[in-house]
């Protein structure tokens, strides 16, 4: 199979034409507007009872206070995680949808604490929540929190969530939560010594911040889906899991751009660590950081295909909500104020203003073989043909 390098990005002066709608005339845009995405689980799903969803959800966190003030409040709302729960898991049973989004709030209001640019949160600081946060959700009532609203809420989730979850799923989402824990760390501890990950370093961990495993537990749970463990950590499948997670981290660190853009140093993302490891400027990182993101895509369809000839009802289920992750993602940032009318650039988050978003058939590097990073090596063993 090919192996050949993805095109270096072209040094120019300038970047695509054309703002995004984030972009004003006092800051625009470095990346400009967004790419066609290629996409072709694109199937603009959305739950049901979406609207049931978010108005329990914002009720609870109403109810907890997990917000300190107005201006937190709407900025913790403007990241309609209700829209991406019932975008990503656009079916099944009610409850854990609800739950899903909860902690969803929940999660943006810790990781707008971690990220905040007034207020730097340290490695050590990150660490130490980390291994309380994780004990607390697997040791109820161990006190290694401190009191407040976060906290509180934090531990009606984890009763609920022990009540709503197998045990084998309550692990997996444990794991999930290990995952975005360890790599706000690793992303915290670059920060702080001045270190911009190479492309190597970056794709190999940048999987683990999204939480991937955090919200497939939820789709699994919501669908009635139970794998066997082996069968979920089988390499083909576990392989099928992380490629979804990364091409959500890809399109994320596309719509998120505009979001981070003033933090010094730079944000660590697909298009800065492309910029940063070829020498170019952002506006022409953005077409290798496509490429590199289409041929992931490409091959997740493939080994997906592959999977699915000899799979059973229960992996064919699962192996479509990696689809659905994959779709409603992009559709659910695309719709976020949180996203299209970012903090840097707003006083107030704008409701209805939206990222426009356009679809492709066909990935932007045609190429088959894998990118000339490690992670993917190991990936594209999978295929058999």
């Amino acid at each position: 199979m090919s192996a050949e390098p993805l095109t270096r990005p072209a040094a120019g002066p300038d970047g695509p034409a054309g703002p995004d709608v984030s972009q004003t005339a006092a800051r625009p845009s470095r990346i400009g507007q967004l790419p066609p995405f290629y996409s072709p689980f694109n199937e603009y799903l959305v739950h049901p009872r979406a609207a049931e969803v978010a108005e329990r959800a914002v009720a609870w966190t109403d109810r907890f206070g997990i917000y300190p003030d107005a201006a937190e409040r709407a900025w913790g709302l403007a990241t309609h995680s209700a829209d991406f729960s019932c975008r990503i898991i656009p079916g099944g049973d009610v409850e854990p949808l609800v739950l899903f989004a909860q902690w969803n709030y929940w999660a943006n209001a810790v990781d707008d604490w971690q990220d905040s640019a007034d207020t730097p949160v340290s490695t050590a600081a990150i660490t130490d929540h980390s291994v309380r946060l994780a004990r607390a959700l697997e040791a109820p009532g161990s006190a290694m929190l401190p009191p407040g609203p976060l906290t509180t809420a934090l531990d009606d989730l984890v009763a609920r969530t022990r009540a709503a979850l197998t045990p084998f799923q309550l692990r997996r989402f444990t794991e999930g939560a290990r995952d975005w824990l360890l790599g706000a760390g690793w992303q915290t501890a670059n920060s702080e010594r001045g270190v911009m990950p190479s492309l190597a370093d970056f794709t190999s961990a940048c999987a683990l911040a999204n939480g991937t495993r955090f919200s497939l537990t939820w789709s699994d749970a919501a669908h009635g889906i139970h794998l066997p463990p082996d069968t979920l950590y089988s390499a083909p499948v576990q392989v099928l899991t992380d490629a979804a997670g990364f091409v959500v981290s890809a399109d994320n660190d596309l719509f998120s751009y505009d979001k981070d853009d003033d933090q010094e140093p730079w944000e660590q993302n697909l298009v800065n660590v492309v910029a940063a490891e070829y020498g170019c400027t952002p506006a022409e990182a953005v077409p290798y950081a496509v490429a590199l993101r289409d041929r992931v895509q490409a091959f997740m369809v493939r080994l997906r295909e592959q999977v699915a000839r000899t799979a059973d009802e229960p992996l064919r289920r699962y192996l479509d909500t990696l689809g659905y992750y994959v779709s409603g993602s992009i559709e659910w940032q695309s719709r976020a104020p949180r996203y299209a009318s970012p903090r840097n650039r707003n006083p107030w988050p704008v409701e209805g203003s939206r990222i426009p978003v356009t679809y492709r058939d066909t990935p932007s590097d045609p190429d088959p073989g894998p990118p000339p990073l490690p992670v993917f090596a190991w990936w594209w063993h999978q295929l058999t043909n």
